[in-house]
């Protein structure tokens, strides 16, 4: 059985990423599931690894320049797939140890320097371990992950060995 093309896998990336956004665009305006402030950071990331699947679809390049793009979509979604698993560990504590809820993040940035918002942004709060949304068991940071390593696993691979 013959691969697809490397540049027909780059945009295929670059395609489920956009549907990753879509659905997540979708459940916070139609189902009125609003985004905690991990739930933002997992959409920067998912943003970032489409972004070097597209620019590596439209480039095509040589052998070099594909395994830069390797590299990076490996670390958008190794720091995307960072923050999911530490949004999946924040929804498996147990109630007792779960933090206390805290502010927005609009107001956490406006308020504190930029490494005190990220530091609270990452310590989670409470509102990052309520779980309201399944499919198969699963939460959407946990789907999120799963997505983050299929898609850096097959961005990696695909582009290095070029």
């Amino acid at each position: 059985m013959r691969l697809p093309s490397i540049r027909l896998t780059n945009f295929v990336g670059f395609v489920i990423c956009a549907g990753l956004l879509g659905y997540a665009y979708y459940s916070q305006f139609s189902e009125n599931l609003e985004p905690c402030p991990l739930c933002i950071f997992q959409r920067i990331g998912v943003i970032a690894v489409a972004v070097f699947f597209l620019l590596a679809a439209i480039h095509n390049p040589g052998r070099i320049g594909a395994r830069v793009y390797a590299v990076l979509i490996a670390l958008g979604a190794l720091g995307g797939g960072s923050v999911a698993a530490r949004h999946v560990y924040l929804q498996h504590l147990p109630a007792e140890q779960v933090p206390e809820c805290g502010p927005g993040l609009s107001y956490m940035f406006d308020v504190f320097p930029i490494g005190e918002a990220l530091q609270q942004v990452f310590t989670g709060s409470g509102e990052c371990a309520d779980v309201s949304w399944l499919f198969l068991g699963l939460s959407m940071p946990s789907w999120v992950l799963i997505w983050f390593v299929a898609l850096g696993g097959v961005g990696l691979v695909r582009n290095w060995s070029r």
